[in-house]
């Protein structure tokens, strides 16, 4: 067997060619434009670049960028300060805040004073219980919403399947069980903890894989003709790798999505849609 790669470029390209068309048809209805605030708080050249890709993404899909970069000697009431009057200011549809953020700062306190309907991380404590308890309107951080949408798009079939998520975190693993779940699957989530990591894999019709442990997965943990999710980034000496073996596990897989060029682009083009719906959602669309 010789799994079929999902192209997640192409898809992106695709979305973004739409989300482009309705925020300009959007700034032509109401006057303005989707915006989207990034406050970097702190000196990380990681959470810098991360900025630039941003705003690099923005602009190719007409949506309006405003930076907000604060020092390392910021206090946590300076740093609240900027969260409030973006979430207050009308012309402002998304705020993010990037990690790591300074030393000594409380994320999770600068997190609660977004605006929920803001949030385009979909990081927030309303967002989260919303999600959990699936009752829209909620913001879904981009890149699960990325991997899902691909799954849609390739016709997988949900309903009565297996899930195991590898990865239990707050913006991937977590939501992406619960995006799974909605959609009928019988979903476990796992992690590093997880006694026999590999044959729980194995006993998987769909298989999402976030860890962030370079090339982890094997072709020997995957059930014959299963749907592998690789949201892996780890850069190594040999390049960028996914948390799956890509040979291995494209052997026994049906579908994979592959690293690069799989939920990567996927994430990009899923946060310019949530900022798109923020500026609806304000709209009162």
């Amino acid at each position: 067997m010789s799994a079929q790669l999902l192209d997640g470029n192409a898809l992106s390209k695709t979305l973004k060619a739409e989300i482009k068309e309705d925020a300009a048809a959007f700034t032509t209805q109401h006057g303005v434009t989707p915006t989207l605030a990034v406050v970097r708080i702190g000196a990380d050249e990681a959470a810098a670049g991360y900025a630039r890709a941003i705003e690099k993404n923005c602009k190719s899909v007409g949506v309006a960028y405003q930076a907000h970069a604060l020092g390392e000697a910021t206090t946590q009431e300076e740093a609240a300060a900027l969260v409030r009057r973006l979430s207050s200011d009308p012309l402002v549809h998304g705020v993010m805040i990037l990690e790591p953020i300074a030393p000594g700062l409380q994320l999770d306190v600068l997190i609660d004073l977004i605006d929920p309907v803001k949030d385009v991380d979909g990081v927030h404590p309303v967002n989260a219980g919303r999600l959990l308890a699936n009752r829209p309107p909620f913001m879904i951080p981009a890149t699960p919403a990325g991997g899902l949408r691909m799954l849609e798009e390739a016709g997988v079939s949900f309903q009565g399947k297996r899930a195991v998520v590898v990865g239990r975190s707050e913006i991937v693993g977590k939501p992406m069980a619960l995006l799974l779940l909605h959609r009928h699957c019988t979903v476990t989530i796992a992690h590093s903890r997880t006694v026999d990591l590999p044959g729980l894999c194995r006993s998987a019709d769909i298989l999402c894989v976030a860890v962030g442990r370079a090339e982890m997965v094997q072709g020997d943990w995957i059930k014959p003709g299963a749907v592998v999710v690789d949201f892996g980034t780890n850069y190594t000496e040999a390049g960028l790798k996914g948390d799956c073996q890509q040979a291995s596990v494209a052997e026994v897989a049906s579908m994979l999505t592959p690293v690069p060029g799989g939920t990567g682009p996927m994430t990009n083009a899923m946060l310019m849609a949530n900022v798109l719906q923020a500026a609806k959602l304000a709209a009162g669309q």
